[in-house]
């Protein structure tokens, strides 16, 4: 699997850019307000989708006065530029620990941090694959190279197992190793990719592969993104956000646990009661002062409007409660 260093590097540079430019700073910005001015943010690569819609819908109420420039990078270079004064929020599945908040609080800097949804991983397969369901301990041996055939699992026309994954420092790598495979090394079936695009690309190309990807990258609802802003945000106001359906180019596997024998895809009301067995939490953590466009931001995401949106992606929102459905 291929390192992320180059994304880190190329991330300072940019950021390092914007600060000589006295852009990352927004104190020193008489204009930059809650709703005006220019901020960044630095976002776990696998919530990419969501965050663009975030900052589209939030620009579009500030009537263009608000600038916000995303960063899409592994989760260690979301926590460093945080800690190098480069950026004052990040979105990465975990909070800050006690040595990283003690850090910020002899900077002057003073973090808060909010859970804003928590997301599913999926697997997916090619909709020819005939494989319907999978454990959690089947999926370890599958991720491990224990399993490396399809027709070890059932019988199977589709060879060995080609599993792919967004790139090796994304969260999702981090998540499966550490809570599906107890910390054990990927085996020579699993392969990196450049984003989660190329996940699903690679899925619908090759009968054999299995993608891991975050659910969001699935959701069928993801098409309201291609929406003129206007009929977006009014989507937001008028429309039920719930999202019941995934994209039907690829499959989407269901997943128990061990000790059940029922399986489970990952839809919102699954997420929400526990049935299914792979998700994260994901949190937006800021050391923006208060009036400023950081947390102007910030409060927008964890607010009403900004938690619809994560709702319609097919994420769990942390503070809108999901409507219980019947699924098939």
């Amino acid at each position: 699997m291929i390192s992320n260093v180059k994304t880190s590097i190329l991330l300072s540079i940019a950021l390092s850019a914007l600060l000589s430019m006295g852009l990352g700073s927004c104190r020193k910005d008489p204009t930059n307000t809650s709703s005006s001015g220019l901020a960044t943010i630095v976002c776990d690569d696998s919530f990419e989708n969501i965050m663009n819609q975030e900052i589209d819908v939030f620009e579009y109420n500030c009537k263009g006065n608000a600038n916000i420039i995303p960063y899409y990078v592994s989760e260690k270079a979301c926590v460093d530029s945080l800690l190098d004064l480069k950026t004052k929020t990040i979105v990465i599945t975990r909070e800050l620990n006690e040595k990283e908040k003690a850090y910020l609080e002899g900077q002057n800097r003073h973090p808060r941090s909010n859970r804003i949804a928590v997301d599913a991983i999926a697997l997916i397969v090619n909709p020819q694959n005939t494989v319907e369901m999978l454990s959690v301990s089947e999926i370890a041996d599958i991720l491990t190279g224990k399993v490396t055939r399809w027709d070890e699992l059932e019988p199977s026309k589709f060879g060995e197992i080609q599993v792919v994954f967004d790139n090796e420092g994304s969260s999702t790598v981090k998540y499966m190793r550490d809570s599906v495979m107890d910390g054990k090394p990927f085996g020579p079936n699993v392969y990196a990719q450049n984003s989660s695009q190329e996940v699903f690309r690679q899925v619908q190309m090759r009968k054999n592969a299995i993608g891991v990807i975050g659910v969001s990258w699935i959701s069928a609802d993801m098409r309201t993104r291609d929406l003129p802003r206007e009929e977006r945000i009014k989507s937001l106001s008028e429309q039920d956000t719930t999202v019941t359906e995934f994209d039907a180019n690829v499959k989407v596997l269901k997943v128990r646990r061990d000790d059940s024998l029922k399986a489970y895809k990952p839809y919102q009301a699954y997420i929400y009661d526990g049935n299914y067995p792979l998700y994260r939490s994901i949190y937006m953590i800021t050391t923006g002062v208060n009036g400023s466009l950081s947390h102007g931001f910030y409060s927008f995401v964890t607010g009403t409007i900004g938690q619809k949106i994560i709702q319609r992606t097919g994420v769990l929102p942390a503070r809108v409660q999901p409507r219980m459905v019947n699924l098939y």
